[in-house]
């Protein structure tokens, strides 16, 4: 058996809890090397280490490093084992830390980060050489084809449904005969609705996706549809195809993951359970499979599946999306930046959820995002003007 020797970003997230579990469910397949933390959630990870026994942890977090320490030992302890028989880590910690374990000697890093701050840790596994499971779409976002230039053809295995749907189903033609992409979305948790029905939603009522279990920032993008216009960048950068030939359907069911239309009038479909152990899987073993993941679809039930055009109020931020997409240069991270500000708003009550659209948009057209990307330093300059040009939007309105 092949072990694949993996890293996992953002190893106590959403993502990176399943794709321990898949480590877990699937023995011999896989040698966790290295496991990286922001620190929030430290009894997770404490879990993880004795569990896994990397050879290397990092934390963001220096302040939470002595409480890593305590909580293993605590973890051991219960396990009725003598910390002196248990295998330590070595631990890394800071804001280096994550990168330097992206660095790490392995044939596949998870980037399971959530958000912009993936950026930096993306880079360091392009350039180390490593193949990239990438589940931090927003560091392709924003970094571009600043991004795409530092990998070599085949290192960006995508991670998200969507895009790993696509990238299944473009095994079944040559590039030249791709008509279009067609990318599927249940529509979250508000679809159907009109603008007047979204005044007072709550947190809780954006974090409750119909089909899928994901982190809160996630989740909201979701609700907004954000994460869907995210998307539709990031199957361009990952795939080279012109905007205008990547469609988005509303899929409520949330079996059919995504389509490949080809020249010849074929469509291509990649459809399983909504579950996302399954891409997480095949983005850490790929282009290989992995036996007994999830249970495939019950093909002796009847099923009715619906498609539907992206046609509600909620598709104004896969418009803006597909806008700054096409501007190309500084112009999605101008997106991302704003977005990430107001959802972190939203969830701590200073910006209602119409308040995200409406903040995201001003600063996309009162910007003037279309600087080239060149270096890291353009990425994060770009990054931080939109956020302080968010953050006061969103104090006007508080004031």
């Amino acid at each position: 058996m092949d072990t694949r020797q993996i890293v996992i970003l953002g190893s106590t997230g959403s993502v990176g809890q399943q794709a321990v579990a898949v480590v877990r469910e699937h023995p011999g397949e896989f040698r966790v090397l290295g496991l990286g933390a922001g620190g929030g959630q430290i009894d997770v990870l404490a879990q993880q280490i004795v569990e896994l026994q990397p050879e290397v942890v990092a934390i963001a977090s220096e302040e939470a490093l002595p409480e890593l320490h305590t909580a293993v030992r605590d973890v051991v302890a219960a396990q009725g084992r003598r910390i002196g028989a248990f295998s330590a880590p070595q631990y890394l910690a800071g804001n280096q830390a994550i990168e330097e374990l992206a660095k790490m000697s392995c044939d596949v890093v998870l980037n399971a980060i959530t958000g912009a701050v993936g950026l930096k840790a993306t880079l360091a596994t392009l350039r180390s050489g490593n193949v990239l499971a990438l589940a931090n779409k927003e560091s392709l976002i924003i970094g571009g084809e600043f991004v795409t230039r530092e990998a070599r053809p085949g290192q960006i295995v995508p991670v998200d449904s969507e895009h790993s749907a696509l990238a299944q189903a473009l095994r079944g033609g040559k590039n030249s005969e791709v008509k279009r992409l067609i990318i599927t979305a249940t529509g979250g948790p508000f679809r159907g609705m009109r603008r007047a029905e979204l005044k007072n939603v709550t947190v809780a009522q954006a974090l409750a996706h119909p089909k899928w279990s994901m982190g809160p920032v996630i989740s909201i993008n979701s609700a907004t549809m954000v994460n869907k216009g995210l998307e539709v960048i990031e199957a361009h950068l990952l795939f080279g195809i012109p905007y205008a030939n990547i469609e988005v359907v509303i899929h409520p069911e949330a079996f059919i993951h995504s389509m490949v239309e080809f020249t010849d009038g074929t469509t291509i479909a990649q459809v399983s359970p909504p579950d996302m152990r399954l891409p997480i899987a095949l983005g850490l073993k790929w282009p290989e499979r992995i036996p007994y993941v999830v249970p495939g679809v019950d093909w002796s039930s009847p099923h009715t599946w619906s498609l539907q055009p992206l046609d509600n109020e909620l598709s104004s931020m896969v418009r803006l999306a597909r806008h700054v997409g096409e501007l190309g240069g500084a112009a999605p991270a101008v997106y991302n930046a704003a977005n990430e500000v107001c959802v972190e708003a939203f969830v701590s009550g200073r910006l209602p959820f119409l308040g995200i659209f409406d903040v995201v948009e001003q600063v996309v057209l009162n910007s003037t995002p279309t600087v080239n990307i060149l270096t890291l330093e353009d990425v994060l300059e770009v990054e931080a003007l939109a956020r302080v040009s968010a953050i006061e939007l969103i104090n006007r309105r508080l004031s």
